[in-house]
């Protein structure tokens, strides 16, 4: 598991390409429970986020952790980003990934 490279930015569809290496996620808070919490990436597919989240929680949250599988982050670093965050800022953001040089 290769957690010191850069940590790569990613939402649903791209989480399978970092499985085992460190990544970043925005979510859209939908459940949580004890030990996890499940959401929405940017590109509207589930994530299940494990780990200790922080109290409270706020409904969008920017996580940090190691990608387990093409669905799931053990969480490291929790960020509580509102109730109001917009999820467009994390689209652009991944548009950015794919602009050519």
């Amino acid at each position: 598991m290769d957690t010191t490279s850069p940590t790569a930015f990613v939402n649903g569809g791209l989480l399978h390409m970092h499985v085992g290496r460190k990544v970043r996620a925005v979510i859209q808070v939908t459940r949580s429970d004890v030990g996890f919490v499940m959401g929405k990436s940017a590109d509207d597919r589930q994530l299940v986020v494990k780990g200790s989240p922080p109290v409270p929680l706020t409904s969008y949250v920017e996580v940090i952790g190691v990608a387990e599988n093409d669905n799931s982050i053990r969480a490291e670093i929790w960020t509580n980003f509102g109730d109001s965050f917009g999820m467009s800022y994390s689209r652009l953001n991944l548009l950015d990934l794919f602009e050519p040089c």
